[in-house]
């Protein structure tokens, strides 16, 4: 199915959100930082990105903001993941670019689905893109 980068400092939430994936036939990479997640970003080219919106040293949402400003990876589609879920959150996360927001724990129907309508619209864009 689709490469699927998570970027998370927990390891609990790590773990779980990567078997998520992998049960839902994704492949995971892994990134614990935010500095570490946007190099494989650029380098892998994943087609979707989880990230955590508290990271150590820069926040995800600071994180998001720089990779929709690299052409190289603005087109990413980017979900927030936060267990603080706040009204604020949700916002500052769309003024990031952030394309959805999840707050944690994880429900999996919901992380599938906000997945599987995120990929779908990716698909869409780069199929009329391919026929322009």
């Amino acid at each position: 199915m689709a490469r699927v980068l998570v970027i998370e400092d927990n390891a609990a939430n790590m773990k779980l959100t990567a078997l998520l994936l992998r049960n839902a036939d994704h492949t995971v990479l892994c990134a614990v930082d935010a500095e570490s997640g946007l190099t494989l970003a650029r380098s892998e080219q994943p087609d979707l990105i989880l990230m955590d919106i508290q990271l150590p040293d820069m926040d995800g949402l600071a994180a998001t903001a720089l990779l929709k400003q690299n052409p190289d990876t603005a087109a990413i589609p980017v979900i927030a993941l936060t267990a603080l879920a706040m009204k604020s959150d949700e916002e500052r996360s769309q003024i990031a670019g952030c394309d959805a927001y999840i707050a944690k724990p994880l429900r999996y129907q919901e992380l599938y689905e906000v997945i599987n309508t995120l990929l779908a619209r990716g698909h869409t864009l780069r199929q009329a893109r391919d026929h322009d």
